[in-house]
């Protein structure tokens, strides 16, 4: 079938004003939050499951590779597409269906962007707690596909812990529901569990039923400065060894701190090493504020130079904001930066950050370290020019060898922002080839044809020698 054909097609199914095929439409769905990307052969907005079901049964009859979208947000180029697929973005299915308060509930579309998920089920004292950096750009069916998590993982978990339900359109276009309401569920294999994180590699999620719980009352927030990241590495692993379950630890380096200042002169204490953030949630204020007392004695024992409690809800609102505005300063220190994402466990944080800085120091480069300490996953960002060459090699290698150093420390490629494209050619090195084979067996049972968002999550031949950072804007 020739592409105008194709594209009537499309028109039928989901109406002509919600198939794009101007070249700036292409282009703008043609990437994500890394440096790949491509152009798709079509862009289509479906409104309804039944419409996602058609356009997956002409992708099977006519062969065509197909990429499930939501808002486009992620940093492994999860939803970068095939050139000459097409596109489902699903941000047109954004209502959400309801939230049942009896059962403890949400059940939504896929477009459903995070903080108004967030919003609607707080105003009826119900609480979601999955919370990416980027809760108010991404949606949920992409927190879904890529199992996102965010700063109160710590303590709660992360997006695949809240799934109950799925609906999903497989690659012929039959629709499967797996899951429900019910707290407990054990029959059959977990299917919830195999389509959440699977990168939109097994089918499109069309809708969502999330767990949420009760919103706590009192939420308090405070930091610790320290003159050496060692320690405050340290002090994560004396926290949680005390027994006590902080919300969130979220970590930040001193080059982090300087490039947040820079950009938001939030009142970070540039001169210190490194900053934790910590909060710590419950429905009693009394309970809540002995124990960020603790927090904040172990942080001194521990060599924090200074602790200081948020005095006010807008004090403590401050700092996360400091918190969220890291990416975006980081964006503007260089041109150009690689977000990595990285896991160890807690007790190899402090050799993870030795190991950073030190690959830093042997390649010339910055690579300011923050993210979620409290579990171990931590996000260097290398700052780079990519119209450098020179650099951009090097670039690479500290990528490498930092995905190296990860799993050689019993750590994993990814915490929470998936494989993708950017860590596809190092899965062999976090997994091993017998887990990549079964897993290529459930991807072959489910879709044969391989049209369901090809080329992501399963490494192409050549291993890490053949690491692509997508710095020649192709695919």
């Amino acid at each position: 079938m020739n592409r105008s054909a194709l594209v009537e097609q499309l028109k039928e199914i989901a109406g002509a004003a919600n198939v794009l095929t101007a070249d700036e439409d292409l282009l703008a769905y043609g990437f994500d939050g890394t440096w790949y990307e491509s152009k798709p052969l079509a862009v289509v907005l479906p409104a309804t499951t039944a419409e996602v079901s058609a356009l997956h049964r002409l992708a099977t009859r006519e062969r065509i590779a197909i990429t499930p979208r939501a808002m486009g947000s992620g940093l492994s180029g999860g939803a970068v597409p095939l050139q000459g697929s097409i596109v489902i973005g699903v941000m047109r299915m954004n209502s959400i269906l309801e939230i049942d308060e009896a059962d403890g509930v949400a059940v939504v579309q896929p477009g459903v962007v995070n903080a108004d998920l967030q919003r609607a089920v707080e105003a009826r004292g119900l609480f979601y707690p999955p919370d990416p950096s980027s809760l108010k750009q991404s949606a949920l069916g992409g927190n879904v596909a890529e199992n996102a998590g965010g700063a109160r993982c710590l303590k709660y978990g992360v997006t695949g812990d809240y799934v109950m339900a799925l609906e999903v359109v497989l690659p012929n276009g039959d629709v499967v529901r797996t899951g429900g309401k019910t707290l407990k569920n054990v029959t059959g294999y977990d299917l919830r569990a195999l389509f959440t994180g699977a990168e939109g590699t097994l089918g499109t999620i069309t809708e969502i039923t999330l767990r949420l719980l009760p919103k706590p009352k009192f939420v308090r927030t405070a930091t610790a400065s320290f003159e050496r990241i060692e320690d405050a590495a340290q002090t994560v692993t004396a926290v949680m060894a005390s027994g006590l379950l902080p919300t969130s630890i979220e970590l930040m380096d001193q080059l982090t701190m300087r490039c947040v200042e820079e950009s938001t002169s939030a009142g970070l204490p540039i001169d210190a090493d490194a900053l934790l953030l910590f909060a710590v949630d419950g429905n009693h204020e009394s309970v809540v504020e002995s124990e960020l007392e603790a927090i904040a004695t172990i942080a001194r024992e521990h060599g924090a130079r200074s602790t200081r409690v948020a005095a006010t809800d807008a004090e403590s609102e401050a700092l996360w904001a400091a918190r969220r505005a890291i990416s975006p300063s980081l964006a503007r220190a260089r041109p150009h930066k690689l977000g990595e994402d990285v896991a160890v466990p807690r007790s190899q944080i402090v050799a993870m950050i030795r190991a950073t800085r030190e690959i830093a120091a042997r390649h010339n480069l910055q690579i300011p370290v923050f993210g979620h300490a409290g579990d171990g996953n931590l996000h260097p960002n290398i700052l780079c020019d990519r119209r450098d060459a020179e650099e951009m090699a090097r670039v690479k290698l500290a990528a490498r060898e930092i995905f190296e150093a990860a799993v050689a420390l019993g750590g994993t490629l990814s915490g929470e922002h998936g494989i993708g494209l950017l860590k596809k050619q190092f899965l062999e090195l976090d997994l091993g080839p017998e887990a990549i084979g079964i897993m290529r067996k459930v991807k072959d049972a489910i879709d044969p044809l391989g049209i369901m968002n090809p080329g992501k999550i399963f490494p192409d031949p050549g291993g890490p020698d053949a690491f692509y950072l997508g710095e020649d804007s192709s695919t």
